[in-house]
């Protein structure tokens, strides 16, 4: 038996999320078929993010233990040849030996996430499903400041989901970053994001609450109350999951 180790890539809107589901499609799900249709028995794959329902990834890392010996080209070009062929928007973009210590969610020590926002008034059509529309221009200079008051260690409550099953609410954001470039009908806003590890919902709800500053809504003291509130309610709104995405994992 061998530990291989895959970067992964995939369109979470079909998906209920990363996580096996036993009624609902996942994208774990979607990799340990694709395994089993190569022969190995029961099969599970370790990712480094249990990214939501809807939540897309440019580089989720992933781990499994497989009875069969695979150089990894083999084995990436026949998972994905069983991912196509099953119509699961999910791409094995490199994969090889890992050690046997090595564990895709315990050994990271960085998380980088990006949030996309295309403000413009027409609905989108080609970026569908791939980023919040917003229909108002945004200050940008206002949210990349606010942002900053987030930047290193705090407690998050105001930020994470009802539902967070973490047991501390303190996280420490590394990085934090406002940034936009025009397109011939439009802009494309990026919220980027560096951590260890995030609470549930935690970068969709600095997105919207970030938004609000960039409507004029709140200003940076704002959303320095949210944050000190401690108060899920005091949170603004949660950025719909299809303009979130793992970008890559640091280890």
């Amino acid at each position: 038996m061998a530990r291989y180790r895959f970067l992964i890539e995939y369109d979470g809107a079909p998906f209920s999320g990363w996580q096996r589901q036993d009624d609902r499609p996942s994208v774990q799900g979607a990799l340990e078929s694709a395994l089993r249709r190569l022969g190995e028995v029961d099969p599970i794959v370790q990712g480094a993010g249990r990214t939501d329902a809807g939540v897309h990834a440019w580089g989720q890392v992933a781990h499994s233990d497989l009875d069969r010996p695979w150089t990894p080209f083999r084995l990436s070009e026949a998972v994905n040849a069983h991912l196509r062929e099953a119509g699961d928007p999910v791409s094995v973009l490199e994969c090889q030996v890992a050690s046997g210590d090595f564990h895709a969610r315990f050994s990271a020590v960085q998380r980088h996430y990006i949030y996309r926002i295309i403000c413009r008034r027409a609905p989108l059509t080609v970026d569908r499903g791939l980023a919040w529309n917003v229909k108002v221009d945004l200050d940008i200079a206002a949210m990349d400041a606010a942002a900053k008051v987030l930047l290193g260690e705090h407690d998050f409550t105001t930020f994470r989901s009802t539902e967070c099953q973490a047991r501390s609410p303190v996280k420490t954001l590394n990085t934090l970053d406002v940034c936009s470039r025009p397109l011939p009908h439009g802009s494309v806003i990026e919220i980027s994001t560096t951590a260890r590890s995030y609470l549930h919902n935690q970068v969709r709800s600095l997105a919207g609450s970030l938004k609000h500053v960039g409507e004029g809504k709140w200003t940076k003291d704002d959303l320095m109350t949210a944050l000190q509130a401690r108060d899920r309610r005091a949170c603004g709104t949660v950025a719909p999951a299809h303009g979130l995405y793992l970008v890559s994992v640091g280890y």
